[in-house]
Formats: C-alpha cells, structure tokens, sequence
C-alpha cells in the first residue's frame, strides 16, 4: 500500500454521497443520476408495480433505445417480435412513471453511454448507475459509475439509492506518449492483458499519467468503458480543464453562474496529490503497439508484431486452449495477416465521433476487400449528424462501407446485426466472448477503429502505422 495523506477521488464522491452504514456492513450510497434502456428494465418496472411503488426521484432518471434496435430498417413494429416487445414495455413504463425518454424519432436518441456525456447529464463528482456492465464509461468524467444488475434498477427506481461494498482503489498510470497509430483502444487492452481479466475485482481504477490526461474525454471513454473487463467495477479519470471544457454549453450542463460554481466543486473532488491507494501500476505509452485479441476474453491479446503465445505461458493455461480450440488459431503464429470476413466500427467504446474520424482516414480513397462485409454504425443519432456534416458517411459509403443508424448492433447481437457460421470479425467493440455477436461458431478480434478499417481494406489485420503518419 502507498503510505500517503489525502483522499481520492473515490473516497470523497463515497463519503457525499453515504446515507447511512447497513446492519450488513455495506454503505446505502445516494444516486444522482440513474440511466435506463430497454433491456434491464421491464422487470424492475413490473416489481415496482407488484410493491405499489413509484419512482422515487423521476427527473434524475434518463431513458434511451440502443441495444435491440434495428440500424438499417427501423419501421415499426419491428421485425423481431420481442424486440417490438421490448421497446413497447419500455415506452409504457416512461410514459407511466413520466421519465424523460429519447425514442427512435428523438434526436438524442443512442447508445446509453454515448448520449450520457453528450447531453451534459454525465458530470464530475456524482454517483451514477445503469443496468449495463459498461456504466464504467461514465467515469472519465469524474464520477463513480456502476453497472447494475434488474433487482439493482428496481432498487434505484424505488429509492434512488444503491446497498453496495467499498471497493479498493488502484491507481493506473500511463506516462510518456503514445506512439502515432496506437490509440486509446490499444492503452486499455494492454492494462487488461498485463493485469488481467480478474484482476480488479474488488478494486475502483483511477486512471492517470501524462498519457491519459493528454486525452481527450472521448478517448478517456473508452478507457474507463472497458474497466469492466478487467474485473473493475468502476474506473475513473480525475476532472480537469478538458473534462471542463467538454461539459460546457451542453444541454444539460449548469449554464453561466451556475456553470463556474460548478467547476469550483468538480475540481475539489479530484484526487487529493497526497492521495492514498491501495495499489499503484505503471505503464510506459511509447512501449504499447497497435494492439488485437486473439482469444475469447479481452485479456487475451498481443501487440500487431507478436505472435500468438502459447497456453503454459499463461496462469490459466486451459483457458487458453479453449480460447484456442474456439479461434482455430495455432500458437507462435503471427497475428498478422489473420482473414477476417466482417468489420464493425460501433458500439459504446468506440462509436463517437473522433472514432469515426479515426476509420475514415484510413479508409478515404480507398476500398473494402471484396471478400469483407464492413458496418459503420454511429452511437448515436447526434455523432451520425455530426459525421455526415464532416462528410465523413461520404468516405465511408464510396469505400464500401454500409453507413447505419445509432445503436449497439454488432456489439452484442440482440438485434438483426450478427455474425454467421464461423465467420470472423474485426471488431472496435468492447467484448470477444463466444456467440457475444450472435453466432455460437463467430470469431471476434477487438482492435481500434482504425485497425477495424485497416483490416477492413486489406481483408486481414494489418498495421495501422502504414497507414498513418
């Protein structure tokens, strides 16, 4: 443990936001602001009903459509029975407890953890929470995060309040500069493979060094956003004048006196310079490569020059044969030059516009390979009009790229975007699980959107540095 005085941010948001201390020894923590969508919240509307309750505090909860909408024919009713189902249970429950909600024909509707920040509704020093493991996202702006389970949404809905265990917290630095073509995709895979999958259960990831807070906040998002995946439950970033900066005249965002006392306070739940954690890790950004999966959690990864490693090498060696079996992938062979039959530029780590424009610099003027089937799917309707403004859906559609509507879509699958048979994709989604993207047989390679469109072109992965300069 790092023997120092000062507090964390993580402590100071826990202790504003503690009600009281349970008879179970956890904390019943007040939420400021709660995010819902159509998966995770039929049920926890329905307990509601059963108890009689309402919902405590409507106006801190947000609804949107993403995860079982269509991105191409989105006439109603959908094609999929329970998704038309879904989505009309979720527009009942908004309508009869009076949540504000962005619907299909909204222009804020999107991706729950795209259209959070964008809104100005995600903000420094608050306590958040969502029925999506990847709530973690919010936390590039300062704040604790948490993804949560349906009984958790009931719970949130009812009280605005969460029973939950003090985590530890570790801090991650990232020092030095990132190499040009390796992105913030890439800092975030190598923290998950050297640490592991597991390796932050029971600890809270606050992100730091030159690297991260030279970020932009988009970046910052996808950092914290696949905190999850390495078994952290929340992962921040200290507030500074770029998270600042982001928030300003957004629609939801403290305007004029308000605004300036409000930066006031998000500076002062900050991480303390004498703060104390139980854990500090460093890492070096000039040794981090453009970086891929090759397995079937997103620990198991190389950098674009390796070669696939081989199971003893591994704590889990089984797990890497699995992996292996699964991949159809033979150990000490390199990366490089592995086919891919699908490319998906999408999903809430990297679908934003910076993304996009990421891709679409490698992908101006040039073709998709005729064996390749490519998606770009912005993460919401907002980033798909500021893309189209910057022509950047013109660069993408000339390639051969299809250009979408927002949504979660191939991410995971639960509507009509998915993998077939045992093909493989080159994918700037969060999570390489078997059948995440629909089909039991499916292959998934994470990368960075710009790896995704390189990948896309060449139908293999390939370097992004030749690419960018």
């Amino acid at each position: 443990m790092t023997k120092s005085s000062g507090s964390s941010l993580y402590d100071k948001i826990w202790r504003s936001h503690t009600v009281e201390v349970l008879p179970t020894g956890q904390t019943q923590l007040f939420i400021g602001l709660h995010l819902i969508h159509e998966i995770t919240t039929a049920p926890a509307f329905d307990m509601l009903r059963e108890k009689g309750l309402s919902v405590a505090f409507p106006e801190r909860t947000f609804a949107t459509l993403d995860h079982i909408v269509p991105t191409d024919v989105r006439s109603r009713p959908f094609l999929d029975s329970q998704a038309e189902e879904l989505t009309q249970a979720l527009e009942q429950n908004v309508s009869q407890f009076g949540i504000e909600f962005f619907g299909l024909n909204s222009d804020n509707q999107g991706i729950v953890h795209v259209i959070g920040p964008q809104l100005g509704l995600t903000q420094p020093g608050m306590t958040l929470a969502c029925g999506d493991s990847h709530t973690s996202t919010h936390g590039a702006f300062g704040t604790l995060a948490f993804g949560i389970g349906t009984s958790q949404v009931r719970d949130v809905l009812a009280t605005q309040t969460l029973a939950m265990d003090k985590l530890k917290v570790r801090r991650i630095n990232v020092n030095g500069n990132l190499s040009v073509g390796v992105y913030a995709k890439d800092v975030i895979l190598n923290i998950i493979r050297r640490l592991g999958v597991a390796g932050g259960k029971g600890f809270a990831y606050e992100y730091g060094g030159s690297v991260v807070e030279g970020m932009s906040m988009e970046e910052r998002m996808t950092i914290c956003n696949m905190s999850i995946e390495g078994g952290a439950l929340v992962g921040y970033v200290n507030p500074d004048n770029t998270t600042f900066e982001f928030l300003k005249g957004r629609q939801f965002a403290p305007k004029g006196a308000d605004f300036e006392r409000a930066v006031a306070y998000w500076k002062s739940v900050a991480s303390d310079p004498g703060a104390q954690y139980d854990d500090v890790v460093e890492f070096v950004g000039a040794e981090i490569e453009p970086t891929v999966t090759w397995g079937i959690n997103p620990g198991q990864a190389v950098g674009i020059s390796e070669k696939l490693p081989y199971p003893e090498k591994f704590p889990d060696p089984e797990g890497a044969r699995k992996a292996y079996e699964h991949m159809g992938w033979e150990p000490g062979k390199p990366i490089m030059g592995t086919p891919v039959d699908v490319a998906f530029i999408g999903s809430c780590t990297n679908s934003r516009l910076s993304d996009l424009r990421a891709a679409a610099k490698i992908a101006r003027g040039k073709r998709v390979h005729p064996n390749v089937r490519a998606l770009v799917v912005p993460g919401s309707a907002q980033v798909k009009v500021l893309a189209e403004k910057e022509g950047l859906h013109e660069i993408f559609t000339a390639a051969g790229f299809e250009w979408r509507e927002a949504g979660c879509s191939m991410c995971l699958a639960m509507n009509p975007d998915r993998l077939n048979g045992r093909e493989v994709c080159a994918s700037s989604s969060n999570r390489n699980f078997i059948g995440r993207q629909g089909s039991p047989g499916g292959r998934t390679i994470l990368m960075s959107p710009a790896m995704v469109a390189a990948a896309a072109l060449n139908g293999k992965i390939v370097d992004v540095r030749e690419y960018v300069s």
